[in-house]
């Protein structure tokens, strides 16, 4: 199957920029099991659902992984009117994007690195305008990434709210604001450890959830720590021959009794979220179709083909063109019916990607 079967048409200006002024105002593109597109608001969403419906969301919770800070030069030739450019490359500026907590212990961190290219192994980095925090790249990963590890620090999260920055995608093509601290976080958004939000979830208010609830519909919460293995771009020319990075999750006893009793007694599961899809679906298979409670390492890459297990519903926001997200709304729907609701949204201009719209598929 080629990654270039999983392409489409995007204007730019249908790209959100900003989160609308109301969470729960976003349009709805429903897509039934006839493959027919409807055009809802997502106000509408507590309606479509049956009462016995078990609504499963993902509780993580993005934290400001993004610095930026100053290499110390490792390497770099001592400063002469012969190398001019040694003093700009031993003071240069670096961006780190913190992916993942390796090492609590001793504060290692997976992390991509810009530029890339000139941070090895011995480097030492440096955060804030007083160098709050300071780090030592030990190790590089097989995704182009980095291994760094922080200096001891008391309370080393609060420094990292105090100099860090939201780490907006880069499809959104501005400066983070303080206002994002908000807005990019689900309204349920509890365990910390996201590097980019379960944007499914962004939709939802108190007074939608209240809704959901008063129409007595369970809901049920696991945790998947989004990383490099959502956002990760495809360079393969086949599908198949792509390899997942993985992503840390949890699924407490609680949340696998509700999963399982709904599977017992035939009710459809609704995930909540892509990310939700893939800790559902992974956590099934390593225990023959049961959720048992448990805390690992997820990495499991859903394409057409793919039978599912435990979902049976998904909302969704739009993806980007060749994207492992993509692909996993289309091997629950169906690749010809997803292109052509994506058609759809792109002629009503829906507005897409993590600030965009939603869909709801079933």
């Amino acid at each position: 199957m080629l990654v270039s079967e999983f392409d489409y048409h995007l204007p730019e200006d249908l790209i959100a920029q900003q989160p609308l002024a109301d969470r729960a105002a976003s349009r709805l593109l429903h897509l039934s099991a006839s493959g027919s597109p409807s055009d809802r608001q997502f106000h509408d969403f507590p309606d479509l659902l049956r009462s016995t419906d078990l609504l499963v969301f993902n509780n993580t919770r993005v934290f400001p992984a993004r610095l930026y800070g100053r290499r110390g030069g490792l390497n770099s030739f001592p400063v002469s009117p012969h190398n001019p450019a040694a003093r700009d490359f031993l003071h240069g500026r670096i961006e780190v994007l913190l992916t993942r907590h390796i090492n609590a212990a001793a504060n290692e961190w997976e992390c991509l690195v810009r530029p890339g290219r000139k941070i090895n192994i011995g480097e030492h980095l440096f955060f804030g305008p007083n160098d709050e925090l300071r780090a030592e790249v030990i190790a590089r990963g097989n995704f182009g990434e980095r291994r760094i590890r922080f200096a001891p620090v008391d309370d080393f999260f609060a420094r990292l709210d105090s100099i860090g920055h939201i780490p907006l995608p880069p499809y959104i093509a501005r400066a983070d604001s303080p206002s994002d601290r908000d807005r990019y976080q689900t309204v349920y958004a509890r365990e910390r450890g996201s590097v980019a939000a379960p944007t499914a979830g962004l939709h939802f208010t108190p007074e939608i959830l209240a809704r959901i609830q008063e129409r007595g519909i369970e809901t049920a919460e696991v945790t998947l720590h989004v990383g490099l293995g959502t956002f990760q771009p495809i360079h393969a020319e086949r599908v198949e021959e792509h390899q997942l990075h993985s992503e840390s999750y949890s699924i407490t006893a609680a949340a696998a009794e509700k999963i399982n009793r709904a599977r017992r007694d035939h009710h459809r599961i609704v995930a909540i979220g892509t990310t939700t899809v893939r800790t559902l679906e992974y956590a099934a298979r390593q225990s023959n179709g049961e959720i048992e409670a448990a805390t690992g390492e997820a990495n499991l890459f859903i394409y057409p083909g793919y039978q599912f297990q435990i979902v049976g519903a998904l909302l969704t926001n739009f993806h980007l063109p060749q994207s492992t997200l993509l692909m996993l709304v289309c091997a629950l729907a169906g690749k010809e019916n997803v292109l052509h609701a994506y058609a759809h949204a792109v002629h009503e201009h829906y507005r897409f990607y993590s600030y965009g719209d939603c869909m709801f598929v079933e």
